[in-house]
């Protein structure tokens, strides 16, 4: 049997609500700095909730031609702009028929603004004035199609759809098809734009967004007694990923290395999850397992936390169940939603990033807003209100999706082993 080929991180490219590219992202998460804010710039109507956590450094026309911005929806514009932040990132020529690099893509639910703006134009002026376009750039393919067409991609290109767990489905999926040899490199992450009328009725109406308008900056409270939800987020983020001979092969600068990868269904409920966390667990040990460490070794996870009633005690379940109640006690856990908002398809991804920055680091962001913790949710090691340094042999994210979709990801510092 020939040896398993190892994958790296060698760029990573973000836009969200805590800035544009790396650097930015990085400074803001590690100083606590929290995104929610009245809703601005968009129309949102009669929408029961008007704040959320927006990418307002966002410039599309600094990542976007006038053409294809004006037509293409904002999800495509993230995904194109944290595309090429990552390739710059990390230094990556595409060669000339590209069909060594491929782009893997989560998201939640596609083009909406697109879709919504066409269906308006429908019942207000006809169906014969519907765009062309209408239906390519809603489609959840779109985000990295249109990657792979702009720089130059033909290696696998697909997109991943499990709602919030999709950005690290895309990250996982993407380092399984490099091990079994399908690219030398693949372009992994998720985007989404969901700050619309629709979605945000929609999610309150499930009533898992925060109701606190007279505190945007504290709504979002993960693990905390009186949590009442998320705020919706945007943006995109894209991790570089390459197989280790071909990284060192160019010369490229590692960040760390994907070290293993899991996913699991609850088979519970279209919005609860499995309050037991045992579906979560096997997700977390299947990444642990093919990361070939011991739960032991985790010194960081960066959890879903997404402020929900279930949703936080059963995450924390699911990690006590995986590293034992003695190892989970002083396992540093932070959500860092609270910041940046709940990206959807993106969040993964996102949360996946920075998690890499935290093992190369060697700083762990904090969870804000956390004031009193829920005793369900006690048991870890909570990183609260302010970054933290930690040499890490190992950290690991995790998503749960809608649906009950599970994922779980390793990182480990990149040695030159």
């Amino acid at each position: 049997m020939s040896p398993r080929r190892r994958v790296v991180v060698t760029g990573i490219g973000v836009v969200c609500a805590l800035g544009v590219g790396r650097e930015d992202v990085w400074r803001n998460t590690i100083a606590g700095t929290p995104c929610g804010a009245p809703i601005d710039g968009i129309e949102i109507g009669d929408a029961p909730v008007r704040m959320a956590c927006q990418a307002h450094g966002f410039v599309v026309e600094d990542f976007v031609d006038r053409r294809l911005a004006r037509r293409a929806d904002r999800t495509t514009h993230f995904a194109l702009a944290a595309g090429r932040l990552a390739l710059a990132d990390a230094r990556l020529a595409i060669s000339e028929d590209g069909r060594g690099t491929g782009c893997i893509l989560g998201t939640g639910t596609g083009g909406n603004h697109v879709r919504d703006e066409n269906h308006t134009i429908m019942l207000e002026r006809g169906v014969d004035r519907i765009s062309p376009f209408a239906i390519p750039y809603s489609m959840c393919n779109h985000p990295p199609a249109e990657v792979a067409m702009q720089l130059g991609l033909r290696g696998p290109t697909m997109a991943m759809v499990t709602a919030c767990a999709a950005g690290a489905d895309a990250v996982g999926t993407s380092a399984a098809v490099i091990r079994r040899g399908d690219a030398q490199a693949m372009l992994a992450g998720g985007t989404d734009a969901m700050i619309t009328p629709l979605w945000i009725a929609g999610f309150d109406a499930m009533r898992v967004l925060s109701r606190r308008e007279d505190d945007p900056a504290g709504a979002v409270r993960p693990f905390d007694l009186a949590r009442d939800g998320f705020l919706i987020g945007e943006g995109a983020a894209i991790l570089v990923l390459e197989e280790l001979g071909h990284a060192t092969a160019r010369g490229a600068t590692i960040i760390c290395e994907i070290a293993g990868y899991g996913a699991s269904a609850d088979a519970h409920h279209i919005t609860d999850p499995d309050p037991t966390g045992q579906s979560q667990a096997r997700a977390m040990r299947a990444a642990i397992a093919e990361a070939g460490v011991d739960p032991g070794d985790i010194g960081y996870i960066n959890a879903h936390g997404g402020a929900s009633r279930p949703g936080d005690p059963s995450e924390v379940a699911a990690m006590r169940l995986v590293l034992g109640d003695v190892h989970a006690a002083r396992t540093a856990v932070s959500a860092t939603k609270a910041m940046h908002g709940h990206c959807m398809g993106a969040t993964g991804a996102l949360e996946a990033a920075l998690t890499v920055l935290a093992v190369a680091d060697g700083r762990i962001p904090p969870t804000i807003n956390l004031r009193d913790l829920d005793p369900e949710c006690a048991g870890v090691d909570h990183v609260v209100g302010v970054a933290r340094e930690a040499r890490l042999s190992a950290a690991l994210s995790t998503n749960n999706g809608l649906g009950g979709h599970n994922a779980a990801l390793v990182f480990v510092p990149w040695q030159g082993r």
